[in-house]
């Protein structure tokens, strides 16, 4: 006969899930991004009260205005194409589960932005520090800072074809 599992172990797989969880809404967050999905990239914040500071797009102590921003950048279009097209990559996630409710997190991001408009490709690396809550049963940021490290911004050739998918 099985004796059921020791707190101990119940606590340390209550973590596991709470990190995969956590992962799994980054991921969601950064699909978001680069799929141009406001709604998808607001419902990764709390409802109301996030810090979000992204350095040069802005600081915002909600989430509503981050979005707002993300609009006006990554909706953008010029004869019917998105002239900025983003391509998000965390990796190296470092997150601690504080309890049941709470946790934090640190991730590099890879970031690749081709600007159409300009005429530039930019890649920039940097890190996020987060952190999560439990909120309506799901972990969500509450606090989501990007700190950029460098990018590097050079000019499409006249070689240079993007293609974009029609749907």
């Amino acid at each position: 006969m099985s004796q059921p599992p020791s707190p101990d172990l119940a606590a340390r797989v209550a973590r596991l899930e709470a990190i995969e969880e956590i992962k799994a809404l980054k991921h969601r967050y950064l699909r978001a991004c680069d799929a141009k999905d406001p709604d998808g990239f607001r419902a990764c914040f709390i409802a109301s009260g996030a810090s979000i500071d992204y350095g040069r797009l802005g600081a915002f102590d909600d989430g509503e205005g981050m979005v707002k921003v993300f609009e006006s950048i990554a909706l953008r279009k010029v004869d019917g194409r998105n002239v900025i097209l983003d391509m998000h990559h965390a990796t190296h996630p470092d997150i601690v589960v504080h309890d049941g409710t709470r946790a934090s997190g640190r991730w590099t991001l890879k970031f690749r932005q081709v600007n159409l408009e300009d005429g530039t490709e930019s890649v920039s690396t940097g890190e996020y520090e987060d952190e999560y809550v439990v909120e309506d049963g799901r972990w969500k940021m509450a606090k989501c800072h990007f700190h950029r490290h460098w990018t590097i911004t050079r000019p499409l050739g006249p070689d240079c074809r993007v293609d974009q998918a029609t749907d």
